[in-house]
């Protein structure tokens, strides 16, 4: 499993359908997402199980990554025609309704393998997440198995700490949140947080 952070993200050009229910022939990272941040996600296929709930969850947090400038981007190896068939089925009935965000068609594989989180047996992409930054780098990822949902507020928080750092320059200590310290990276920077908020890890 390779670490892409620290890496400029991997371009590709799919087809896909987009939040407004266009579906297009090629959709291409760079240019969706140029000047921007971006979350990437991929889950393993449409119409199964704990997918859904996490697609929904994207979607119901989408104006929150949006008031932040962020892109959402989903990705699976279904077709570009299954996602609108998913799309276009209700939630009670096991669809994702018609979410705002895009979703890519990765029928040959290769979006998937470029980002290192195809599942070795079963040929689907693992339920990985990736925080991209305006520049194009990869600055947060996670990998979760199968059958563990991830957290959709953990990656706005994820968000808010890069934004917290490009605008501060200082790092986010464990649990930091939107309105907590930061802290200056020196040994002074260090001992003055702990003195100060040490109880509250």
């Amino acid at each position: 499993m390779s670490v892409l952070v620290g890496r400029p993200a991997p371009d590709f050009t799919a087809a896909a359908v987009l939040g407004s229910g266009e579906i297009v022939d090629t959709f291409t990272l760079s240019e969706a997402i140029k000047g921007k941040k971006a979350v990437i996600f991929f889950y393993p296929l449409d119409f199964t199980f704990v997918c859904p709930s996490e697609l929904i969850a994207f979607d119901k947090r989408y104006e929150e990554f949006q008031k932040r400038g962020v892109e959402v981007i989903g990705v699976s190896i279904d077709s570009q025609f299954s996602h609108n068939a998913w799309r276009n089925t209700p939630v009670n009935q096991g669809g994702i309704g018609p979410v705002k965000y895009t979703l890519v068609a990765d029928t040959k594989h290769e979006i998937c393998q470029a980002y290192d989180v195809e599942h070795p047996e079963a040929g689907v992409a693992f339920r990985g997440s990736f925080l991209i930054d305006a520049e194009g780098n990869v600055r947060h990822q996670v990998v979760n198995d199968l059958p563990l949902g991830r957290n959709i507020d953990e990656m706005l928080r994820m968000v808010d700490a890069l934004s917290f750092h490009e605008e501060h320059g200082e790092v986010c200590p464990a649990g930091w949140t939107e309105g907590k310290a930061g802290m200056d990276a020196s040994p002074e920077g260090v001992a003055k947080y702990l003195s100060e908020e040490a109880d509250s890890l």
